[in-house]
């Protein structure tokens, strides 16, 4: 149970499949989720061509890669797919459809943007850090705008609530504990470990944190629109089934 991390203050994560109130919300926050996968596809492109380090996931993708015939974000999907399988089958975590989107399409946009002709690589060291550092404010932009879609988790956020909620471990605990083993099993693997590692565990979270605030408002605007559209259906239907009082002479 998440006695000590109650689950309102993972709302925007834990979002459960359900029919949309208003099917133009819904392509509304379909956008603003598919913009943030854009850009979180963007954002780990510029780190791994930096050449200075990566956060602990990308640490594993990219050892993964190298020991496989997988390209990054290949090695990403793979991932994702295998945690998201787990995920329901262990702790029974319920997807939606951004858990799915999430899985494939970060991937795929990474490995369009390292093909791009031009795409930053082969820098000196100074620039790397300069790179990896809009890499990393990019990777909080994206994940903001993905988590206040609130179309659900991402495989790896489910995961991690998912196996909170089954040990009664703390959300945290959980978290410190798959992003280490992920981490050493990437560096084992090759895996590119530096100064970016230290740059993503520290600013990581709190860029998370500020984005989220960033866009909450996005997040809130969606709700009132579909409480709006809501209310109107439902006058409009009061209106239709209330009979008409016969008119007295």
């Amino acid at each position: 149970m998440l006695t000590r991390w109650p689950l309102r203050s993972y709302a925007p994560l834990v979002t459960l499949p359900r029919r949309p109130l208003s099917w133009r919300v819904f392509l509304l926050r379909m956008l603003q989720l598919n913009v943030g996968l854009v850009i979180y596809g963007l954002s780990v492109a510029f780190m791994v061509n930096a050449g200075i380090g990566l956060g602990p996931w990308d640490v594993f993708h990219q050892g993964l890669s190298k020991l496989t015939p997988l390209s990054m974000g290949q090695a990403m999907i793979l991932a994702g797919l295998a945690i998201l399988v787990y995920s329901v089958i262990g702790p029974k975590v319920r997807i939606g459809i951004a858990t799915v989107l999430n899985m494939v399409l970060i991937g795929v946009w990474c490995d369009v943007f390292l093909a791009i002709p031009g795409f930053p690589h082969d820098m000196s060291y100074a620039v790397g850090v300069l790179v990896f550092a809009l890499g990393t404010v990019l990777c909080g932009v994206a994940t903001g705008l993905y988590i206040t879609a609130g179309l659900g988790a991402g495989p790896r956020d489910g995961f991690v609530l998912g196996v909170a909620k089954v040990t009664g471990a703390k959300v945290r605990t959980v978290r410190t504990i798959t992003e280490l083993s992920v981490f050493a099993l990437g560096w084992l693997m090759g895996g590119t470990v530096g100064l970016g590692t230290a740059l993503f565990a520290l600013t990581a979270g709190p860029l998370m944190q500020f984005f989220l605030r960033v866009f909450r408002g996005l997040g809130s605007a969606h709700t009132s629109l579909e409480k709006r559209i809501a209310v109107g259906h439902a006058g409009g239907a009061a209106v239709s089934i209330t009979p008409t009082e016969p008119t007295r002479n």
